[in-house]
C-alpha cells in the first residue's frame, strides 16, 4: 500500500476507485465497504484509494474533542487498511480551513484534480463538504458532469452488521470485550512502551510490565482484570492485565500492568501490543496482600483456561 500524507505531491491516478471517511476502528461495517472497494478496483483493472483524515475531525471541530477517544491510532489504522488490500491511502491533515470546503470544492479539488477518481464507493449515510452538505444524491445527480460514477453501499448491507464506532467505544468503556471484539472482527488492542512502575508485583510473585500507551487519544477499556495475548518481538505470549488504580496498595493514578505468563525478561523500554481476549472481573480492593495474591492466582488460572 502506498501512503500519501497530504495532497501536495499526489498525482492523479489513471483509474482510481475511491472511498473516504475516518474509518476509526476499521470495524466490520468498514470492512463491508473495503471489500466492495477492492472488488470494484480489481474487476475494473483500477487501483483502490482510501481517503482519511488526521487528526479526527471531531478533535478539530467539536467542543467535546477532549473527551473523544479513538479505537485506532493512525499507525494502527494504516496497518489494518493495508491488511484489507487497499492500494493507496491518502491521509489529509484535517484543519478548520479544510472543513470549510463546499461539497463541490471537495469533489473538484480532491476527488478529481488530485486523485483522478473514476468511481466513488461510499456507505449509505456518508456525507462530506462544509456542514456535511454533500452525499450520494448530490454526486449521483452530477456524476456525468464530474466524469465519474458513484456507488452507494446499501443501507441493509451496513446495518446487517449492526456495528458503529460509537457502539464499540461504549462496549469497551463498559468492559464488554466480547461485544467489542465481535463488532471489530478482531481483538481490541493497545500498544505502548514498557516503563518502570513501583515494582510491587515482583515482591508478591506477579511481576508486571507497566505499559505507557503510544497515543493519548487511544481509548483505554474499563478498569478491571483481563485475559490478553501479548505480542513482543515477533512472538505471542499469554497474560493477564490489570487496568486501574490498584486500591489494595494505595495507588494514586491509573496504570496498565500486564503479568506475562512463563516469561522472564527485562523489557523496560521495549514495545508491546496487548490484544484483549476476555474480561475477568472488575478492579477491587482486598484486605491485604495475601488476599490479593490469592485472587491473582485465581485470575491466572481463569486466564490460562481462556487463552489455551
Amino acid at each position: 500500500m502506498l501512503i500519501h500524507r497530504g495532497l501536495d505531491d499526489l498525482q492523479p491516478l489513471p483509474s482510481a476507485v475511491v472511498t473516504s471517511g475516518t474509518f476509526d476502528g476499521v470495524h466490520r461495517g468498514h470492512q463491508t465497504i473495503l471489500a466492495r472497494l477492492t472488488e470494484v478496483a480489481r474487476s475494473s483493472g483500477g487501483e483502490s484509494v482510501l481517503i482519511t483524515y488526521w487528526p479526527h475531525p471531531r478533535t478539530v471541530l467539536s467542543n467535546d474533542s477532549m473527551d473523544l477517544k479513538l479505537l485506532t491510532t493512525l499507525d494502527e489504522k494504516i496497518d489494518l487498511l493495508e491488511q484489507a488490500g487497499v492500494d493507496h491511502l491518502v491521509v489529509i491533515p484535517f484543519t478548520r480551513a479544510f472543513s470549510e470546503l463546499s461539497s463541490a470544492e471537495y469533489i473538484q479539488q480532491v476527488l478529481i484534480d488530485k486523485i483522478g477518481t473514476r468511481k466513488l464507493v461510499i456507505g449509505y449515510d456518508h456525507r462530506f463538504g462544509r456542514d456535511r452538505e454533500g452525499g450520494f444524491d448530490y454526486i449521483q445527480a452530477h456524476q456525468y458532469e464530474y466524469g465519474f460514477e458513484v456507488e452507494e453501499i446499501p443501507r441493509q448491507d451496513i446495518e446487517a452488521v449492526g456495528v458503529s464506532s460509537s457502539r464499540i467505544r461504549a462496549a469497551l468503556e463498559a468492559g464488554h470485550i466480547d461485544i467489542a471484539n465481535r463488532l471489530l472482527g478482531r481483538p481490541y488492542s493497545l500498544s505502548g512502551t514498557v516503563v518502570k512502575g513501583r515494582q510491587l508485583g515482583r515482591t508478591i510473585g506477579f511481576p508486571t510490565a507497566n505499559l505507557q500507551v503510544d497515543d493519548p487519544v487511544k481509548l483505554i477499556p474499563a478498569n478491571g482484570v483481563y485475559a490478553v495475548d501479548v505480542l513482543y518481538a515477533g512472538q505471542k505470549f499469554s497474560g493477564m492485565l490489570n487496568i486501574g488504580f490498584r486500591p489494595t496498595v494505595a495507588g494514586t493514578h491509573q496504570t496498565i500492568e500486564t503479568y506475562i505468563f512463563d516469561f522472564d525478561k527485562d523489557i523496560y523500554g521495549e514495545h508491546l501490543t496487548l490484544q484483549f481476549r476476555a474480561f475477568l472481573r472488575p478492579e477491587q480492593k482486598f484486605d491485604g496482600l495475601s488476599a490479593l495474591v490469592s485472587q491473582l492466582k485465581q485470575d491466572e488460572a481463569a486466564a490460562r483456561t481462556i487463552l489455551i
